[in-house]
């Protein structure tokens, strides 16, 4: 199997534009006005203009209105919390891994922006939860998302993926890796976003539902990224676009929706207002949406998102504005276009 080289840190030889994403000459400085894929830049720019941290968000409310949720609702609510924070933390030390064998500078600086982003989602969580419940609940709740047979089974779909790379760090490792980093960050996670929105559109837990909207809103644009590196990696690399490895996303997305309905049938049991059924079908809307980011036709029924109610939390919502619920002002995102590609979305 070929193997992916780590470049010196500097190249004084070889020129500012890489001639590869991987595997190819580069000096090692960036220059973003002469750079391979000049989208990067728009990419890099709109991740950038999503900067935020946990403490901009005053969680007061939501310590007030904590005891008045159901056993049920706040059961679930720290189960979604402590799972959702356990796949964030494999993802900084991931984005970091990748950043080592990546020769284009403008993608490693990319991925480390991805890397310090799911540091701020891990902490985000941490946050919500010191502000709720004591730290003997919290390293409960961590407990009991390493223990969970479900979750695991999950997890252990993506581990699989990037425990490869981490041994053997090639290209056909690394297209595996992107394709489980989409379905971490475009396909699990929405679960978890649905119940906190459903909460929020009982008008519970409003702060919370403001920081998982900033959650989301990142982890979309990560998504889209990773899924135009793993378009530009099979361009770059034709040797990649097998026939095995086209089946490879296609089967391990549908495994990654079957797994996500099975967690969310049993997350969801006796939460009243979120139907499963409807909840599947939304998780097959959202795997239709990262395989046409992906190049690959829809996998199931093409349909409109079958949750209205969460249209308000959509990503196509979320391309405009962002609001700060503290500080009571609006603060727009990056404007989406044809040019930077989210309107795929």
């Amino acid at each position: 199997m070929q193997q992916l080289t780590k470049k010196g840190l500097f190249n004084p030889d070889e020129p500012n534009k890489s001639t590869g994403i991987i595997n190819g000459q580069s000096s090692g400085l960036l220059n973003w006005n002469d750079i391979a894929y000049p989208q990067m830049y728009e990419l890099y720019e709109a991740l950038l203009s999503n900067f935020w941290k946990a403490q901009e968000i005053n969680m007061q409310d939501d310590i007030k209105q904590w005891s008045t949720l159901s056993a049920c609702e706040q059961d679930v609510f720290l189960r979604v919390n402590t799972q959702l924070a356990s796949l964030d933390s494999l993802q900084t030390p991931t984005m970091s891994n990748v950043m080592d064998y990546v020769t284009d500078s403008s993608f490693k600086a990319i991925f480390a922006v991805i890397s310090q982003q799911e540091a701020v989602h891990n902490e985000s969580y941490s946050y919500i939860l010191s502000s709720l419940v004591p730290l003997s609940e919290q390293n409960a709740r961590f407990d009991q998302a390493k223990s969970d047979p479900l979750v695991r089974k999950r997890n252990a779909l993506i581990l699989e993926a990037y425990e490869a790379f981490r041994s053997e760090p090639g290209p056909e490792t690394l297209l595996r890796l992107g394709v489980n980093s989409i379905i971490l960050e475009g396909i699990y996670f929405y679960a978890g976003f649905a119940f906190f929105y459903h909460l929020a559109r009982q008008q519970k837990m409003l702060r919370t539902s403001t920081m998982i909207s900033y959650i989301q809103r990142d982890e979309m644009q990560h998504a889209y990224f990773i899924s135009q590196f793993v378009r530009i990696l099979l361009q770059e690399n034709p040797e990649l676009d097998t026939e095995e490895n086209r089946q490879y996303i296609t089967d391990v997305i549908r495994k990654a929706v079957e797994l996500e309905q099975e967690w969310a049938r049993t997350l969801f049991e006796g939460i009243d207002g979120i139907d499963a059924e409807e909840f599947e079908g939304y998780v097959e809307y959202l795997a239709n949406k990262r395989l046409r980011q992906l190049g690959f036709p829809n996998l199931y029924e093409e349909r409109d998102n079958p949750m209205p109610w969460i249209q308000v939390f959509d990503d196509g919502m979320m391309n405009q504005t962002k609001s700060d619920f503290f500080e009571q002002k609006s603060r727009a995102y990056a404007k989406v276009s044809q040019e930077n590609g989210f309107d795929e979305l």
